[in-house]
């Protein structure tokens, strides 16, 4: 069984698709940490309930976050790690030593990139009349939102969509596609 990280900044949704599957036998990890860079994400709260080992880790607690985040990850025996709306760019320390995968909430290659993350994404689409949208689970590289995709899950946009309606849409696929996503990177 492989020991996952899960890095998050706020809420940490990922987390909790993750631990549902595993619990179900789904999926077949052991979540081994999980690591924010914000004190106040609610994700630190999920994983203490969950009983997951959490730590915090940013530019206040650490001279080189990315390097404490690595240590961590080997201490760990982390083989693999899910990031979850965590809002910062990873150095080539994590993701040349580490298979990092990622859950946007559009089709990658279209609206990814820096800045282009929750609902800039969604009010986005929404502005440009798209007639599809989904989610992409992608492997993480030192670029913004270029690495291999894994999988893409879509959906189609309504006439009457709005940014709330499709973002909470976007959020129910998401939960499948990461869930799916990481038992293809586990066969």
């Amino acid at each position: 069984m492989k020991n996952i990280a899960i890095l998050s900044s706020h809420n940490g949704s990922g987390l909790d698709a993750i631990f549902e599957a595993v619990n179900a036998g789904i999926l077949s990890l052991n979540i081994a940490l999980v690591i924010s860079n914000n004190t106040d994400a609610k994700v630190l709260q999920k994983a203490k309930k969950y009983g997951l080992t959490c730590k915090l880790v940013n530019a206040k607690t650490d001279t080189d976050p990315d390097k404490t985040i690595y240590r961590l990850l080997k201490e760990y025996q982390c083989e693999c790690v899910f990031l979850s709306g965590y809002m910062k760019k990873l150095s080539p320390l994590l993701t040349s030593n580490f298979t990092i995968i990622n859950s946007h909430p559009s089709l990658l290659p279209k609206y990814g990139g820096a800045g282009m993350y929750g609902r800039f994404v969604h009010e986005a689409v929404i502005k440009n009349r798209e007639k599809t949208s989904g989610v992409t689970i992608h492997e993480v590289n030192e670029n913004y939102d270029e690495g291999k995709i894994i999988l893409q899950k879509s959906l189609q946009i309504l006439p009457e969509e709005t940014v709330d309606s499709l973002e909470k849409k976007i959020k129910t696929l998401e939960k499948k596609a990461i869930v799916e996503g990481l038992a293809l990177c586990l066969k």
